[in-house]
């Protein structure tokens, strides 16, 4: 860890802890070249991980081209792993519930990461980074490796590096990789873009059961489970289950033709954690036996390289002390009203050379 997991760290704290962590790396020689990193991560090298991930995560544009070198070495093996992503609802229990369902997969002796992501707030800036205290028997766990991250306000619930983390740590040999998100929200859907599984988590008894959630959300999960049917509650989450169960049939059939399961569980009491792995297996293999499987990989690719187009578009504008200053005078006259928004982005487009074919 860079920083201890409770301590709320702002987005340009987290940027500049991010530098450090790197230069600290570098000054004590064990910064690495590109292959040593790949060869590092095939082998299963965990603190190499964490540094590959740090290396990743950083905006310095020092440090972008040896990110990029081993991202590109990791490409043709980051096809090792499932990747789940899982959301809900605040207080649903989706720690609690990753701790479990961790545990349990672990007992498989399946290698599983968690990539946590953690809201950054509009207003301080800060993150929290506690999701390790919140899983603290995962956290120790030889076979498990859990890597919490500040959203930084990006849309969709999942940090700006999430996707390329992802493929480091399925390089690294990690059979499943949980993709834990800040929570449902109108733009929460971007999860569903990075993984082959999408799980979504309810509560039952949390007033109008389908009006608790974004209609695009329902329509986009894979499997939804209703948490903590346990006690009293267990009967109002077998009734949840059945309603969410009948709301599912009234959306369009999906594209790829699977209809999402909805099952109870308890993480607490460890009751329907291997319900949830069944039914997550059951749609690996239904899917790849139709072939969907690749085709929704691809899919992602697709989207992925679009991403990351418009990213490096933004990162070339913004490249030299110059640029950042125009683009803050921008700023400035967009908000007192004396530019308008399109003429700004002109002027910013301006900046790059674009060259006909």
């Amino acid at each position: 860890m860079l920083y201890p997991n409770s301590y709320r760290m702002s987005d340009s704290a987290h940027d500049k802890a991010l530098h450090l962590a790197v230069d600290h790396i570098r000054q004590r020689s064990q910064l690495k070249t590109a292959d040593q990193y790949v060869a590092g991560l095939l082998a299963g090298d965990r603190s190499l991980l964490s540094q590959a991930i740090t290396l990743v995560e950083s905006t310095a544009p020092k440090h972008k081209a040896l990110a990029n070198a081993i991202i590109q070495g990791c490409l043709p093996h980051s096809n090792r792993s499932l990747r789940i992503g899982i959301t809900g609802v605040p207080g649903v229990g989706k720690s609690t519930f990753i701790e479990s369902f961790g545990k349990y997969l672990t007992g498989l002796g399946k290698k599983v990461a968690v990539l946590a992501i953690d809201p950054t707030s509009p207003i301080s800036k800060g993150s929290i980074l506690g999701d390790k205290t919140r899983m603290d028997q995962l956290a120790i766990d030889p076979l498990a490796f859990i890597r919490p991250s500040p959203s930084a306000q990006t849309l969709g619930g999942v940090a700006r590096k999430t996707k390329e983390t992802i493929l480091l740590c399925s390089a690294a040999g990690y059979d499943v990789i949980l993709v834990e998100t800040v929570g449902v929200g109108q733009s929460e859907t971007a999860v569903h873009y990075m993984t082959d599984f999408f799980l979504l988590l309810m509560l039952a008894g949390a007033g109008d059961q389908l009006q608790g959630i974004k209609r695009g959300i329902m329509e986009m999960c894979d499997g939804m489970l209703i948490t903590k049917a346990d006690g009293e509650n267990a009967r109002l989450a077998q009734r949840a289950s059945a309603e969410y169960a009948s709301a599912l049939h009234l959306f369009p059939a999906r594209s790829d033709g699977w209809f999402p399961q909805v099952a109870t569980c308890s993480s607490l009491e460890k009751n329907g954690i291997d319900d949830a792995w069944k039914m997550i297996s059951a749609y690996e293999k239904w899917s790849k036996d139709r072939h969907t499987f690749e085709e929704r990989r691809a899919a992602q690719n697709i989207h992925w390289m679009r991403e990351s187009f418009q990213g490096q578009l933004a990162d070339l504008i913004m490249a030299t002390e110059e640029r950042r200053a125009l683009w803050h005078s921008l700023e400035e006259k967009v908000k007192s009203g004396e530019l308008n928004p399109f003429a700004a982005a002109d002027q910013l487009l301006a900046l790059i050379e674009f060259r006909q074919p």
